[in-house]
């Protein structure tokens, strides 16, 4: 008779274990909306259940519309003072602090009636609250970090590494502290979401070190991952044409954030495929690279050989300052114990990339060198074009710096005008583009960067 009484109260278990389970699994695919219908439907319906459930069912819509703000980015860059700050600034803290507190309370429940009518649905409710709550602040943290970055995208310089250590100290901060199996998949799509930003940053300071292989392979993991992610949308569609027929299902927006890192990527596979073009034009013939390139954007080879074309400039080459860096091997990859002499001379300036023949202009380069020398002040302000016309040799130079490593130097046969607005505009152009700190001011929906 007992086993009978116990079996009855443990009915109810398998049901509600199976709601939370669509409800994370429809949270993880990004149906967000779906996802608050859902609970909240349950939560009208089962009135009679316990209070805790209910308390639960309640924070989970809520849940559901703050990953949706969260995923839409609609929080960033508001304005301080005026009405919108109060009713937009904070929102995301907001959504996520009263919802952290909702499920606290859920907690507390959970542990005073403990021994209650179905103690193990109270125990697990409760565990799945407290698990929550370390995820709640960890989207405060995050999202406190993509304000950060947001406000990145107006600065001359940005230090990647540095995002790159607040990124790691957070998720190892978090990384263990919602592990249920019925939070797989939210733990799943915020390790990806970490890891991918994680990848994309480590690669720009990569890049801006002229590191090829680490570059490369978080490129190609950050790459990997969004796929990944990409593939979730896709299922969606399928699903709902293979449950609805015909071809009319819209498809499922991917939200804002998942948009933004596909261009994050995008932006530094243009920036990677010009400042080691040497290295990978080994592995593919000239009409093969062009089409491969011309595909980036922005196409930064393409751009450049039009402004040669355009103007007749003799070259265009962007220097790398080698000075100071032990681990300088030259273009692409080197065995990490091969041995070579540091480089000395005219030879610590080694041109990345030189068109229009992919030789340095040898004769002029004792000139650049001298020019970055005497005028490293102006340069080192990242955001000047410096001309300079040497009547020696008959040759008009313009040079800029993307970034400290990085020096692009045009070099006209003649006397250019010094304030030539086309050179001038096309440098200044080229230059905030390969400092690549555009794509975080794109982080707010609807900015144009």
């Amino acid at each position: 008779m007992m086993e009978t009484l116990r079996d009855e109260e443990l009915r109810p278990v398998p049901r509600e274990r199976a709601i939370l389970e669509s409800f994370f699994t429809q949270l993880g695919m990004f149906s967000f909306d779906r996802a608050k219908d859902y609970v909240e439907k349950e939560k009208d319906s089962s009135k009679s259940t316990g209070a805790i459930w209910a308390s639960l069912l309640a924070a989970l819509a809520h849940l559901a519309a703050a990953e949706k703000a969260y995923h839409n980015m609609t929080f960033l860059g508001q304005k301080l003072g005026g009405q919108s700050f109060f009713s937009r600034k904070d929102s995301i803290r907001t959504i996520y602090t009263s919802l952290h507190n909702e499920l606290r309370k859920v907690v507390n429940m959970g542990r005073h009636t403990s021994g209650g009518s179905t103690p193990y649905l109270e125990d697990l409710l409760s565990h799945l609250s407290e698990q929550l709550c370390h995820f709640t602040q960890a989207r405060m943290e995050i999202a406190d970090f993509y304000e950060k970055m947001y406000s990145l995208g107006s600065q001359k310089t940005v230090n990647s590494e540095e995002l790159v250590s607040t990124l790691e100290s957070i998720l190892q901060k978090y990384s263990s502290k919602f592990h249920h199996p019925i939070l797989s998949r939210l733990e799943g799509s915020f390790q990806v979401e970490v890891d991918v930003l994680t990848q994309l940053l480590r690669c720009q300071a990569q890049v801006s070190e002229w590191h090829f292989l680490p570059a490369l392979l978080n490129l190609h993991g950050a790459h990997s991952k969004l796929q990944a992610w990409g593939q979730v949308f896709e299922r969606q569609r399928e699903t709902r044409k293979h449950l609805f027929g015909g071809q009319s299902q819209k498809a499922v927006q991917p939200p804002h954030l998942y948009v933004w890192l596909q261009r994050l990527q995008g932006a530094l596979l243009a920036k990677f495929s010009f400042y080691f073009h040497e290295a990978l034009s080994r592995q593919a013939p000239p009409s093969e690279m062009k089409a491969l390139t011309a595909r980036t954007s922005p196409d930064y080879f393409g751009k450049i050989s039009a402004f040669i074309r355009k103007h007749d400039a003799a070259n265009v080459s962007l220097v790398f300052d080698n000075r100071g860096s032990e681990s300088f091997q030259g273009h692409g990859y080197h065995h990490p114990h091969s041995y070579r002499e540091a480089p000395k001379g005219v030879d610590q300036f080694p041109a990345v990339v030189s068109l229009p023949s992919g030789e340095r202009p040898v004769t002029h380069w004792p000139n650049v060198i001298m020019i970055m020398s005497d005028r490293a002040v102006e340069l080192n302000a990242l955001d000047k074009v410096v001309p300079f016309y040497d009547d020696k040799v008959q040759s008009t130079y313009f040079l800029t710096r993307p970034e400290p490593h990085f020096t692009v130097v045009v070099i006209f046969d003649g006397r250019k005008s010094e304030k030539d607005s086309h050179i001038v505009a096309f440098l200044q152009e080229l230059s905030g583009s390969l400092r690549n700190s555009k794509p975080f001011s794109t982080l707010k929906p609807g900015s144009k960067g």
